[in-house]
């Protein structure tokens, strides 16, 4: 599901729809012994051609390129990304417009929504709570929302926060159910949502799996924590997020929303939708957040973004066996466009190109897309486009330009 959902391929499928389920070829009566052509199969190996050139292609080119060439294939309005390399220089680049209607160019400095990467900031938080003695990582939620989780074959007694920070519970996700009822993502842009109408969606559809018998992407899940960590501090997650990771880090141009806010402070570019690929791109900026909460509400900047992942790898908010247990992950079959992803305690790990690997998480909300990776010797890459992506091939994209940043900030 696009909103908050790490991935959008279910977005994308239903963008590509049409082209993914046309009619079969024709057989050649001339040649019986031929076996029907695949249009899908012929498509996929024409995209993975283009995938492997594409990456010859960005190999030679270099950070402002690189972005050049993603606004340019992917028609994204625009793009800002922070770079880390090696040697410890950070660099910004953008490209693209802020502003379709002005033209007006990308700031280097711009805020944007950051959507499910949120869940890396709740999840530390936990885990702080969980080094100071104060949350059991294999307690049930019940343990701390006692009936809260109840109804379609949920239960909290059997849901542990373990399961909860790493997406095995099977509890169903509320954003699909949400969206759908509204009626689209515009229309349900201006809605303010409580935690507990979140979770009331969700729980009125059918768990997807038995607790720890799978894996499965929620956002209820951190729905959840989120409320764990106010009913164990007694302060608001929002708070709660700025006093533990945000202002010990120095990080600036991170916040949590006001409730009801719905402009973005300071410099920012506009966010954009398009219904279908091809469709005029709509301004989504000023929207409410609350459809995210404790699972993707914060505003950051990618430079904020990357110094917060690369003091969390790097063992500054988390002490070594509270890191150590967000770092041991599981198969995330779904969570990206590419595969190999595994998922931790709100981190994932994935395995580059060049062989090193990267951790982070990403996060789509209407009007913006972020990826993102650290890597433990000190490289990141932040990168934000300014739309949601229409198509499985244009959140490729932006995966790809991250993984092509990183690796090159080796070198």
């Amino acid at each position: 599901m696009p909103v908050l959902s790490r991935t959008t391929a279910s977005l994308a499928a239903a963008a590509l729809s049409l082209s993914l389920a046309g009619p079969a070829s024709a057989v050649l009566p001339e040649r019986p012994a031929s076996p029907p052509a695949d249009p899908a199969a012929d498509r996929a190996a024409n995209r993975a051609a283009n995938r492997a050139a594409d990456r010859a292609a960005d190999r030679a080119a270099d950070p402002q390129q690189l972005l050049d060439r993603l606004v340019e294939r992917t028609g994204f309005p625009g793009v800002v990304a922070t770079v880390r390399d090696a040697d410890g220089r950070v660099r910004t680049f953008t490209a693209g417009t802020s502003d379709t209607t002005t033209g007006r160019p990308v700031d280097p400095d711009s805020r944007v929504r950051i959507a499910s990467n949120t869940k890396m900031f709740t999840a530390t938080v936990v885990l702080q709570l969980v080094g100071e003695g104060l949350v059991d990582l294999d307690a049930p939620i019940e343990r701390y929302l006692p009936g809260v989780v109840r109804g379609g074959g949920n239960d909290g007694r059997r849901i542990t926060v373990r399961q909860l920070l790493q997406q095995t519970s099977g509890l169903p996700d509320y954003d699909s159910v949400v969206i759908e009822a509204g009626g689209s993502l515009s229309a349900v842009a201006h809605t303010y949502f409580e935690p507990h109408d979140l979770l009331d969606a969700a729980l009125a559809g059918k768990s997807e799996f038995a607790p720890g018998t799978g894996w499965g992407y929620s956002n209820t899940n951190y729905v959840l924590l989120g409320l764990l960590v106010q009913r164990v501090t007694g302060r608001p997650i929002g708070e709660v997020i700025a006093r533990r990771v945000v202002e010990p880090l120095g990080l600036r141009d991170t916040y949590w929303p006001r409730v009801g806010e719905q402009r973005i402070r300071g410099t920012h570019p506009h966010g954009y939708v398009a219904d279908a690929p091809g469709a005029p791109w709509q301004d989504i900026t000023r929207m409410d957040p609350s459809l995210g909460w404790a699972a993707g509400q914060l505003v950051s900047t990618p430079a904020d973004l990357g110094r917060f992942m690369a003091a969390l790898v790097g063992g500054e908010l988390l002490a070594p066996r509270e890191l150590a247990e967000m770092r041991r992950t599981v198969k995330a079959p779904g969570f990206d466009a590419e595969p190999g992803w595994r998922y931790g305690l709100g981190l994932a790990r994935y395995r580059l190109d060049c062989g090193v690997v990267g951790w982070g998480h990403g996060g789509d909300i209407q009007g913006f897309e972020t990826r993102n990776l650290v890597t433990d010797d000190g490289r990141w890459a932040v990168v934000a486009v300014t739309a949601l992506p229409t198509g499985l091939d244009m959140l490729a994209d932006v995966s790809r330009t991250v993984e092509q940043l990183v690796c090159d900030a080796g070198e």
